[in-house]
């Protein structure tokens, strides 16, 4: 690993209290015993403790830079297990890339894009899950984002991957004696304490699978596509789901011709909505090209809301949005329900399947009842953070649906009677693909593209 000094801009750059820059590396210490002054002009800040702060100022050639404290986080009790420095100087943006520069000047480089935490994981310090849950923590983009990823970062996927990793290591470890060794360790009856083994082990693996989809909801948000014919409500729905006039409201139809994208949050979830045309039959060309765009988006929506004018008739415009909706995950709401109704809504419901929600957007009514339904339709009504694991990352989730694959065909062998030597294939290729998920017998390429996607200074 390159034992080069580090260092970064560890704060936004733009005008507030105050900045950081972090230094990290072998020669931390010694570039601040060229730089720092202190007030009294007696310390060094080598020989200062670990886990210090300190009050001075930043020099260079003999000239004061600014005011500053300084923080000693002294190897291997760092979060990168190297010497760190904090420097905490005055928020502006000259000040602040003026004290780096002296930084560098003085015997260190800039960072790399995470390079902080990747040198956090080349030490042993985290796991590869825990550190791309860092990079999660300053993603999320509500409550329950952050505590699915403080959790990862505490290291609750760490610890079930080497569980079941540890299970599969022990099985594969008794096969490869028991073959290089028949005459004193047998394989006699083996082969049914191994197909329980791998039954836990896929059990585990199986819910770890399922809980991706919960978990790309959380990290990413619920795409959400509110669909209808013109004049249904559709933007008026949006505009109160954002809480300002976010889209324009008009009574003449085919007002909205493109899709509109706005991210809110419910209830600690987070709905990427998009509004789109009326969908209908028209010779305006622009309006059609607005209104096979809708249809387009529709297809990959998370949910789909098909708002209807209840107070209007249905009429082949609608059959082609039911039709649409079929099957997809989608919640109906007849709009303008504070006018005389004309809709059966048990009858929608019937001819769709899909559950029909009263509101008026006009007055704000019935958008409680909306908000409910997602959280119970999405997350069966809350999210446990106690014990539960939500895969967020693609990559986690592929490795875990391969190392699935290559258990399942230990279980053919076994049901096939095949040679054991079958099986060391496949639970080995299990084990590593789990292996991969905590950053064991990855090559440099994976992690390099995994931590370039780091923010500056983490």
């Amino acid at each position: 690993m390159n034992k080069d000094t580090i260092a970064a801009i560890a704060t936004a750059m733009n005008n507030a209290g105050i900045s950081i820059i972090r230094i990290s590396g072998d020669e931390a210490l010694s570039i601040m015993d060229k730089i720092y002054k202190s007030k009294t002009g007696d310390k060094k800040i080598s020989l200062m403790p670990s886990h210090t702060i300190h009050y001075g100022f930043i020099i260079d050639d003999n000239i004061v830079i600014d005011e500053v404290m300084v923080l000693i986080m002294k190897g291997p009790k760092s979060y990168t297990k190297e010497d760190i420095i904090e420097i905490d100087c005055h928020g502006g943006i000259v000040v602040t890339k003026r004290i780096l520069e002296t930084v560098i000047k003085n015997g260190a480089r800039i960072a790399e894009p995470g390079e902080f935490t990747k040198r956090a994981f080349l030490n042993g310090r985290i796991d590869l899950s825990q550190a791309e849950a860092v990079s999660d923590i300053i993603n999320a983009k509500n409550e329950l984002a952050l505590k699915n990823s403080m959790n990862q970062l505490r290291g609750n996927v760490l610890n079930k991957i080497k569980v079941i990793r540890g299970s599969l290591i022990h099985d594969l470890a008794f096969i490869e004696a028991a073959l290089d060794d028949p005459e004193h360790i047998s394989l006699e009856g083996f082969c049914e304490e191994l197909s329980t083994h791998i039954d836990d082990s896929l059990r585990e693996l199986n819910m770890l699978l399922e809980s991706s989809e919960n978990g790309r909801l959380l990290k990413e948000g619920i795409k959400t596509v509110i669909i209808g014919k013109p004049n249904a409500g559709k933007s008026s729905l949006l505009n109160v789901l954002v809480g300002a006039d976010r889209a324009i409201v008009t009574e003449v139809a085919g007002t909205t011709r493109d899709t509109l994208e706005e991210t809110i949050q419910l209830d600690n979830i987070t709905l990427n909505i998009i509004d789109t045309a009326g969908i209908r039959t028209t010779e305006d060309i622009v309006e059609k090209i607005g209104v096979d765009k809708a249809k387009r988006t529709a297809l990959d929506a998370d949910l789909i809301i098909y708002v209807v004018d209840a107070s209007a008739n249905l009429d082949e415009n609608d059959n082609e949005i039911i039709n649409l909706i079929t099957d997809k995950k989608a919640v109906i709401l007849f709009n303008k329900s504070d006018l005389d109704i004309i809709i059966d809504p048990k009858e929608i419901e019937r001819l769709t399947g899909k559950e029909v929600i009263l509101i008026s957007a006009k007055e704000n009514k019935g958008i409680d009842l909306l908000e409910k339904w997602i959280i119970g339709e999405f997350f069966k009504g809350q999210l446990n953070f106690n014990d539960e694991i939500y895969i967020t990352n693609m990559r986690q989730k592929e490795a875990i649906a391969g190392s699935i694959k290559s258990l399942e065909m230990v279980k053919k062998s076994i049901e096939d009677e095949m040679p054991e030597d079958f099986y060391s294939i496949d639970i080995m290729h299990a084990y590593e693909l789990l292996g991969s998920i905590i950053g064991e017998a990855v090559d440099e390429d994976l992690v390099n593209t995994i931590f370039r996607e780091f923010c500056m200074g983490k």
